[in-house]
């Protein structure tokens, strides 16, 4: 899978969770500015690693915080 087709399905999936990738809301902080609890960010991980085919280390994913430091370590 190209990295056009990984950008794509990731887009679909933050969309799935209400999660715009543009504009300022791309860099909000998942817990604080998008109120979203930490079962909910680690579903969102888990459905991403899962739809992109790669694992995350669990050192990696704690310190994760906005969804474009989750796409920067995915893609």
């Amino acid at each position: 899978m190209g990295t056009y087709e990984k950008k794509k399905k990731a887009i679909g999936i933050f969309n799935s969770y209400g999660i715009p990738l543009t504009g300022n809301r791309k860099n909000a902080n998942f817990y604080e500015e998008l109120k979203m609890d930490k079962i909910f960010v680690d579903g969102l991980i888990f459905e991403l690693e899962y739809q992109l085919n790669k694992e995350l280390e669990a050192e990696q994913i704690s310190k994760l915080q906005s969804p474009s430091e989750l796409l920067s370590v995915l893609i």
